[in-house]
Formats: structure tokens, C-alpha cells, sequence
């Protein structure tokens, strides 16, 4: 098929005007009247990922996270960034990113694709948009209640395991019916998470003061996931749609590359070791 027409169906399931205003998603690098065989799904454009475009022979890598979130005014190939575009492009291999129009879609989203990994039944919008399906984050109900620590262990048990593993802040024997999720960074959507009777909210990248706070009030617990983990599950749910938006007509795989750059862990659970001083 024609880039084009790929391109075409992926918007349609991911409108870019759903993008954040301070996004950048769409076409990279590409001609839309090349030809496309396979596409690549994958959380980040790196190096490691690029080398899988080229090892596969895929002629689209569709990330979620932008090579460029901020203006460039030029892509040399010495630079680490440039290297990627140039290295795609050589290729054959055009790169496209869904973002935040990704996060926000109403089906098959990153969030969606995060309430269901977690098996959250009745999910809907966390923070709506204009369109009551569309919207950041998810908040849905288990199938059955369980401890803020098991429901610690069941997060990490459905999604990829990381170096960084999964912690929660909170009482560890608190029931948890309710769960608030948002893939990515999400710590702003706590009050969200509060009115919507959230008993925990889910998400990446949680800081030390706004979660020592967040304890303070009788609001929801917090468990904190790798920013790679909690958006990793949107990938199979993404390929299979457009390989069925498609009718089969182009190949869609998924990276096998785990793009966290965290690598190794030390430390004691349930807050053990030695305190640090001042």
C-alpha cells in the first residue's frame, strides 16, 4: 500500500488535532507515495529501534514517544538525533508519531489499552474532552476488590517488567475497588483521580513531594509504574487494529526491543536499608 493510505488510517483511529498543543505527532521523515510491505510499532525512536527497521525491512516505524518535541533547525548526520533520520531515510523507512492524540483517542488508545491490561471493567475517560469518549487517562473497577499491595503485585505481573519494578504509596492493606490509570506521566490527573472515587491512581514518573502531599489528604493511593511499562501494552492493541484496518494487506509486528532506560536496581523493599542523614 501507498504510505499515504497508511498514514490515512492511522489518523482516522488517531486524529492528530487530539495532540496537545505543545505535541509534535505526525510525519517525521517519509514520502507518502513510497510503497508500504511491514510497519513497526514501537514506545521510542532510538537507535536500538532503528536498527530493527533495518533488520526487519519494515518501511514504517510508528512510535509513540516524538524524535522531536522541540524545534530543530537542521538534522546533521553527527548529531545523535540526525543519525536516526538519516539512517531511516537511506532506508527507505518513514517514521510517523501518535502522542497525545494517542493517549486521548477514544478506542484503542494508549490508556484504554493500559485500563485493559490491568483488567478494568467499564473504563471511561478520567478527564474527558468535548467528545465524552475521548479524553486523558481511564478510571474503571477490578472484578474483584484487592489490597493496595496486591494490586501492587498484579500491576506488575500484567505489564513488562522493568528494572524500576512497580511502588505504591499508601497503606499496603488499603481495599482498592476503583482504579484511576494514566499511561505516561499522570500526576496531574490526581484530582481527576479524586472526584471520580478513585481508590488508586496509576501512573509514571511520580515525584517525592507532590506523592508525600498527595498522602497527606484522604484521597487515592498512588502506585508508580515505569513510563515505558505503562504505555508498552497500547503497541499490540495499535497493530492489530490498523493490521485489520488494513484487511491483512500489510505486514504489522511490534518491537521486540525494550526501550527503558533504566537497566538495574539495588535496594530493600518495604523501606529497609540504611536512612540517609539531613
Amino acid at each position: 500500500m501507498l504510505l499515504g493510505e497508511v498514514l490515512a488510517a492511522l489518523d482516522a483511529r488517531y486524529p492528530p488535532a487530539l495532540a496537545e498543543s505543545w505535541d509534535a505527532v505526525g510525519l517525521v521523515c517519509g514520502d507518502r507515495d513510497e510503497l508500504v510491505a511491514k510497519v513497526l510499532f514501537a514506545v521510542d525512536p532510538t537507535a536500538a529501534v532503528v536498527d530493527e527497521v533495518l533488520e526487519t525491512g519494515a518501511q514504517l516505524l510508528v512510535t509513540h514517544h516524538p524524535l522531536f518535541l522541540t524545534p530543530v533547525h537542521g538534522v546533521p548526520a553527527d548529531h545523535p538525533k540526525g543519525r536516526l533520520v538519516h539512517r531511516l531515510v537511506r532506508a527507505g523507512a518513514a517514521l510517523l508519531v501518535a502522542h497525545t492524540n494517542a493517549d486521548r483517542a477514544p478506542e484503542h488508545g494508549v490508556n484504554d489499552a493500559l485500563a485493559a491490561a490491568l483488567g478494568l471493567a467499564d473504563a471511561v475517560p478520567l478527564e474527558p474532552d468535548a467528545d465524552p469518549r475521548a479524553g486523558l487517562g481511564r478510571v474503571g473497577r477490578l472484578p474483584e476488590p484487592l489490597t493496595l499491595r496486591e494490586f501492587t503485585e498484579h500491576a506488575a505481573a500484567s505489564l513488562p517488567a522493568t528494572a524500576g519494578g512497580v511502588r505504591a504509596a499508601g497503606d499496603p492493606d488499603r481495599v482498592v475497588r476503583t482504579v484511576a490509570v494514566c499511561g505516561g506521566s499522570g500526576g496531574s490527573l490526581l484530582g481527576a483521580a479524586a472526584a471520580a472515587g478513585a481508590d488508586v491512581l496509576l501512573t509514571s514518573d511520580l515525584k517525592h513531594h507532590p506523592t508525600s502531599e498527595a498522602l497527606e489528604v484522604q484521597g487515592p493511593a498512588l502506585c508508580d509504574v515505569a513510563h515505558f511499562a505503562s504505555e508498552w501494552p497500547w503497541l499490540p492493541v495499535a497493530a492489530e487494529v490498523l493490521r485489520t484496518d488494513l484487511g491483512g494487506r500489510v505486514e504489522v509486528v511490534v518491537s521486540g526491543r525494550r526501550t527503558d532506560p533504566w537497566t538495574c536496581r539495588a535496594g530493600q523493599e518495604e523501606g529497609g536499608g540504611r536512612h540517609a542523614a539531613g
